[in-house]
Protein backbone atom coordinates (compact mmCIF):
# COMPACT_ATOMS: atom_id res chain seq x y z
CA UNK A 1 0.00 0.00 0.00
CA UNK A 2 1.31 3.09 -0.69
CA UNK A 3 1.37 5.94 1.12
CA UNK A 4 0.42 9.68 0.54
CA UNK A 5 2.82 12.13 1.33
CA UNK A 6 1.23 14.96 3.19
CA UNK A 7 2.76 18.77 2.57
CA UNK A 8 3.30 20.72 5.13
CA UNK A 9 0.94 23.45 5.16
CA UNK A 10 1.44 26.45 4.56
CA UNK A 11 1.20 30.12 6.92
CA UNK A 12 -2.00 30.37 7.98
CA UNK A 13 -4.11 33.83 7.04
CA UNK A 14 -3.12 35.60 10.19
CA UNK A 15 0.51 35.17 9.41
CA UNK A 16 0.29 35.94 5.81
CA UNK A 17 -1.35 39.19 6.69
CA UNK A 18 0.98 39.88 9.34
CA UNK A 19 3.66 39.58 6.97
CA UNK A 20 2.41 41.56 4.21
CA UNK A 21 1.64 44.71 6.69
CA UNK A 22 5.24 44.00 8.04
CA UNK A 23 6.79 44.38 4.77
CA UNK A 24 4.44 47.46 3.67
CA UNK A 25 5.59 49.35 6.60
CA UNK A 26 9.56 48.43 6.03
CA UNK A 27 8.73 49.84 2.55
CA UNK A 28 8.58 53.34 3.84
CA UNK A 29 10.44 53.60 7.50
CA UNK A 30 10.35 56.75 7.35
CA UNK A 31 6.33 57.75 7.19
CA UNK A 32 5.84 54.82 9.72
CA UNK A 33 8.89 56.54 12.33
CA UNK A 34 6.79 60.45 11.54
CA UNK A 35 3.65 58.85 12.30
CA UNK A 36 5.14 57.20 15.31
CA UNK A 37 5.93 60.60 16.75
CA UNK A 38 2.40 62.03 15.89
CA UNK A 39 0.60 59.08 17.49
CA UNK A 40 2.33 60.18 20.90
CA UNK A 41 2.42 64.31 20.54
CA UNK A 42 -1.43 63.84 19.63
CA UNK A 43 -2.10 61.59 22.63
CA UNK A 44 0.08 64.34 24.63
CA UNK A 45 -2.32 67.53 22.51
CA UNK A 46 -5.44 65.00 23.92
CA UNK A 47 -4.53 65.10 27.21
CA UNK A 48 -3.75 68.83 27.97
CA UNK A 49 -5.81 71.52 29.69
CA UNK A 50 -7.44 73.51 26.24
CA UNK A 51 -6.55 76.60 28.57
CA UNK A 52 -2.86 75.95 28.09
CA UNK A 53 -2.89 74.43 24.99
CA UNK A 54 -2.07 77.54 22.91
CA UNK A 55 0.50 78.44 24.98
CA UNK A 56 1.68 75.00 25.23
CA UNK A 57 2.24 75.14 21.16
CA UNK A 58 3.61 78.56 20.96
CA UNK A 59 6.24 77.63 22.08
CA UNK A 60 7.07 74.62 19.65
CA UNK A 61 5.95 76.70 16.54
CA UNK A 62 7.55 78.17 13.54
CA UNK A 63 6.46 81.74 14.46
CA UNK A 64 8.55 84.66 14.61
CA UNK A 65 9.49 84.74 18.24
CA UNK A 66 10.61 81.13 18.25
CA UNK A 67 12.63 81.27 14.91
CA UNK A 68 14.68 84.36 16.12
CA UNK A 69 15.45 82.69 19.49
CA UNK A 70 15.29 78.97 18.66
CA UNK A 71 15.47 78.48 15.05
CA UNK A 72 16.56 74.64 14.78
CA UNK A 73 14.60 73.32 17.68
CA UNK A 74 10.98 75.39 15.92
CA UNK A 75 11.41 73.67 12.59
CA UNK A 76 12.19 70.16 14.03
CA UNK A 77 9.36 70.72 16.95
CA UNK A 78 6.27 72.38 14.61
CA UNK A 79 6.96 69.14 12.42
CA UNK A 80 5.86 66.76 15.10
CA UNK A 81 3.13 68.80 16.76
CA UNK A 82 -0.49 69.31 15.67
CA UNK A 83 -3.08 71.97 16.90
CA UNK A 84 -5.36 68.92 17.55
CA UNK A 85 -5.65 65.12 18.13
CA UNK A 86 -6.56 63.96 14.73
CA UNK A 87 -3.94 61.07 14.25
CA UNK A 88 -5.98 58.76 12.40
CA UNK A 89 -6.99 61.21 9.88
CA UNK A 90 -3.27 61.85 9.69
CA UNK A 91 -2.86 57.83 9.10
CA UNK A 92 -4.81 57.44 6.54
CA UNK A 93 -3.47 60.80 4.54
CA UNK A 94 0.27 59.74 5.03
CA UNK A 95 -0.44 56.70 3.58
CA UNK A 96 -1.66 58.05 0.64
CA UNK A 97 0.50 60.96 -0.16
CA UNK A 98 3.80 59.98 1.83
CA UNK A 99 3.71 56.29 1.91
CA UNK A 100 3.66 56.31 -2.18
CA UNK A 101 6.40 58.99 -2.51
CA UNK A 102 8.59 57.21 -0.12
CA UNK A 103 8.23 53.71 -2.22
CA UNK A 104 8.83 55.59 -5.52
CA UNK A 105 11.90 57.73 -4.45
CA UNK A 106 13.85 56.29 -1.73
CA UNK A 107 13.81 57.49 2.03
CA UNK A 108 16.25 60.11 1.57
CA UNK A 109 14.77 61.82 -1.24
CA UNK A 110 11.20 61.97 0.04
CA UNK A 111 13.01 63.10 3.30
CA UNK A 112 14.80 66.00 1.60
CA UNK A 113 11.96 66.54 -0.29
CA UNK A 114 9.72 67.30 3.08
CA UNK A 115 12.20 68.83 4.84
CA UNK A 116 13.13 71.14 2.11
CA UNK A 117 9.66 72.35 1.64
CA UNK A 118 8.91 72.26 5.10
CA UNK A 119 11.79 74.72 5.95
CA UNK A 120 11.70 76.83 2.83
CA UNK A 121 7.74 77.57 3.01
CA UNK A 122 8.33 78.69 6.81
CA UNK A 123 10.98 81.19 5.87
CA UNK A 124 8.78 82.34 3.40
CA UNK A 125 5.40 82.76 5.08
CA UNK A 126 7.39 83.71 8.23
CA UNK A 127 9.11 86.33 6.49
CA UNK A 128 6.09 87.94 5.14
CA UNK A 129 4.71 87.72 8.65
CA UNK A 130 7.93 89.49 9.94
CA UNK A 131 7.59 92.53 7.71
CA UNK A 132 3.98 93.09 8.09
CA UNK A 133 4.46 93.23 11.85
CA UNK A 134 7.41 94.95 11.34
CA UNK A 135 5.95 97.39 9.05
CA UNK A 136 2.92 97.86 11.10
CA UNK A 137 0.37 96.52 8.46
CA UNK A 138 -0.32 93.48 10.64
CA UNK A 139 -0.88 93.15 14.51
CA UNK A 140 2.25 92.56 16.91
CA UNK A 141 0.68 89.22 18.40
CA UNK A 142 1.15 86.77 15.01
CA UNK A 143 4.64 87.23 16.06
CA UNK A 144 3.94 84.84 18.82
CA UNK A 145 0.67 82.65 16.72
CA UNK A 146 0.60 79.05 17.01
CA UNK A 147 1.97 77.76 13.91
CA UNK A 148 2.40 74.25 14.11
CA UNK A 149 1.68 70.72 11.98
CA UNK A 150 2.66 68.55 9.08
CA UNK A 151 1.41 70.34 6.13
CA UNK A 152 4.20 71.84 4.38
CA UNK A 153 5.77 68.95 4.65
CA UNK A 154 3.27 67.35 3.19
CA UNK A 155 2.25 69.74 -0.08
CA UNK A 156 5.71 69.53 -0.72
CA UNK A 157 5.18 65.94 -1.03
CA UNK A 158 2.50 66.38 -2.73
CA UNK A 159 4.14 68.05 -5.40
CA UNK A 160 6.33 65.82 -6.34
CA UNK A 161 3.98 63.29 -6.62
CA UNK A 162 3.10 64.87 -10.07
CA UNK A 163 5.81 63.25 -11.18
CA UNK A 164 4.45 59.71 -10.40
CA UNK A 165 1.95 59.81 -13.16
CA UNK A 166 2.22 59.33 -16.58
CA UNK A 167 0.86 60.69 -19.68
CA UNK A 168 -2.57 63.29 -19.32
CA UNK A 169 -2.92 62.17 -15.51
CA UNK A 170 0.07 64.04 -14.93
CA UNK A 171 -1.57 67.63 -15.87
CA UNK A 172 -4.80 66.54 -14.41
CA UNK A 173 -3.13 66.09 -11.17
CA UNK A 174 -0.93 68.42 -11.17
CA UNK A 175 -3.35 71.35 -12.07
CA UNK A 176 -5.94 69.91 -9.66
CA UNK A 177 -3.45 69.91 -6.55
CA UNK A 178 -2.75 73.31 -8.20
CA UNK A 179 -6.29 74.80 -8.19
CA UNK A 180 -6.81 73.27 -4.76
CA UNK A 181 -3.59 75.25 -2.91
CA UNK A 182 -3.97 78.27 -5.10
CA UNK A 183 -8.27 79.20 -4.61
CA UNK A 184 -7.78 79.40 -0.39
CA UNK A 185 -4.36 81.98 -1.41
CA UNK A 186 -6.40 84.20 -3.39
CA UNK A 187 -9.47 83.77 -1.09
CA UNK A 188 -8.35 84.29 2.12
CA UNK A 189 -4.36 85.29 1.38
CA UNK A 190 -3.28 84.16 5.44
CA UNK A 191 0.35 83.46 5.66
CA UNK A 192 -0.65 79.69 5.49
CA UNK A 193 -2.16 79.33 2.45
CA UNK A 194 1.37 81.29 1.19
CA UNK A 195 2.48 78.51 2.93
CA UNK A 196 1.12 75.09 1.37
CA UNK A 197 1.39 77.07 -2.29
CA UNK A 198 4.96 77.59 -1.81
CA UNK A 199 5.32 73.83 -0.74
CA UNK A 200 3.74 72.97 -3.85
CA UNK A 201 5.69 74.50 -5.97
CA UNK A 202 8.85 73.27 -3.90
CA UNK A 203 7.68 69.87 -4.73
CA UNK A 204 7.36 70.81 -8.01
CA UNK A 205 10.76 71.74 -8.37
CA UNK A 206 12.25 68.60 -7.53
CA UNK A 207 11.81 67.09 -10.99
CA UNK A 208 15.24 65.55 -10.98
CA UNK A 209 14.50 63.43 -8.43
CA UNK A 210 11.84 61.91 -10.00
CA UNK A 211 14.01 61.95 -13.55
CA UNK A 212 14.02 57.84 -14.56
CA UNK A 213 11.45 56.93 -11.68
CA UNK A 214 8.63 54.28 -12.61
CA UNK A 215 5.67 56.03 -13.66
CA UNK A 216 2.00 55.41 -13.45
CA UNK A 217 -1.19 55.18 -15.51
CA UNK A 218 -4.12 54.50 -13.47
CA UNK A 219 -6.58 53.82 -16.49
CA UNK A 220 -4.04 51.07 -17.84
CA UNK A 221 -3.60 49.90 -14.15
CA UNK A 222 -7.02 49.21 -14.34
CA UNK A 223 -7.21 47.59 -17.51
CA UNK A 224 -4.32 45.26 -16.72
CA UNK A 225 -6.02 43.66 -13.54
CA UNK A 226 -5.90 39.78 -13.64
CA UNK A 227 -10.10 39.55 -13.25
CA UNK A 228 -10.69 41.91 -16.12
CA UNK A 229 -8.19 39.71 -18.33
CA UNK A 230 -10.38 36.77 -17.23
CA UNK A 231 -13.10 38.62 -18.28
Amino acid sequence: MQETVQEPAGPSPAVRAWRAVRDYVRAAPGTYCWLLLLAFTSFVVARIDPANLDWFLAKRSTNIDQLREHPVHALLASAIWTEQSAFLFYFVIFNIFHVPVERWLGTWRWLTVALTAHVLATFVSEGIVAWGVDAGRLPENLANTVDVGVSYALAGVEGVLTYRFAGRWRWLYGGGLLFFYLLPLITSHTFTDLGHFCSVLIGLSFYRFARGRPTWDPLAAWRSRPWRRAG
